[in-house]
């Protein structure tokens, strides 16, 4: 069922998000995490419009894809078109590649950058796809933003969990920082972050509530 905001009952809704969201403000791993005290409709458009432009960029999507668990590759520019991951590789239910070939065989745990070009990207943490149920690769504006939404396909995150998920999950930092040449995604870390809070501060409007 498409989500409405219901106009006479937004308000003290908002309300209470802000004052909980107030208290919740902290220095986190990598980021800080401190929602703003209020957010119109309009600014929480706003701030969706920004995340899209993070969550549909190819350093992003090309890895949020569905269960035929085979990651996208775009290059480092994004000259062409995406195109399925080669080597024929296929990331399995496991979404880490334990069914046929591990993605930690060429994405190994690294605790530095691999600058070089056309190398496999490496972080400290094991390179993997996240779940199916956050497949986006493709998806509108509407699409992406009811998904982020929805707990059932968020893995049950509000606001706040998101925004620490971004804060230590290091694999998603690589899409800032990618090396090797590669077109890093817009923004950086801390403005996505803050435009979450924005956005969930608003009430997670979508582009359909215009």
């Amino acid at each position: 069922m498409p989500h409405t905001l219901e106009r006479p009952r937004f308000g003290a809704a908002l309300l209470f998000l802000a004052l909980s969201c107030a208290m919740a403000a902290a220095e986190g791993e990598n980021v800080t995490i401190a929602p703003p005290e209020a957010a119109t409709v309009e600014e929480g458009l706003a701030a969706f419009d920004r995340i899209y432009e993070v969550a549909s960029h190819p350093r992003c999507s090309n890895c949020h894809v569905g269960p035929d668990n085979i990651p996208m590759w775009s290059g480092p520019t994004y000259g062409d078109s995406p195109r399925p991951h080669g080597m024929n590789v296929n990331a399995g239910e496991s979404r880490i590649g334990a069914e046929t070939l591990l993605c930690s065989t060429c994405h190994a745990y690294s605790e530095r950058l691999n600058d070089q070009p056309h190398a496999a990207p490496q972080v400290a943490m094991t390179w993997m796809l996240p779940p199916s149920e956050a497949a986006w690769f493709g998806a509108t504006p509407v699409e992406i933003c009811t998904q982020l939404r929805d707990p059932e396909r968020n893995g049950g995150r509000d606001m706040l969990a998101i925004a620490a998920h971004l804060d230590h999950d290091l694999i998603l930092h690589w899409a800032w920082n990618p090396g090797g040449g590669r077109e890093p995604a817009p923004y950086s870390l801390q403005e996505h972050v803050d435009d979450i809070l924005i956005w969930g501060v608003a009430g997670m409007p979508c582009p359909e509530d215009r």
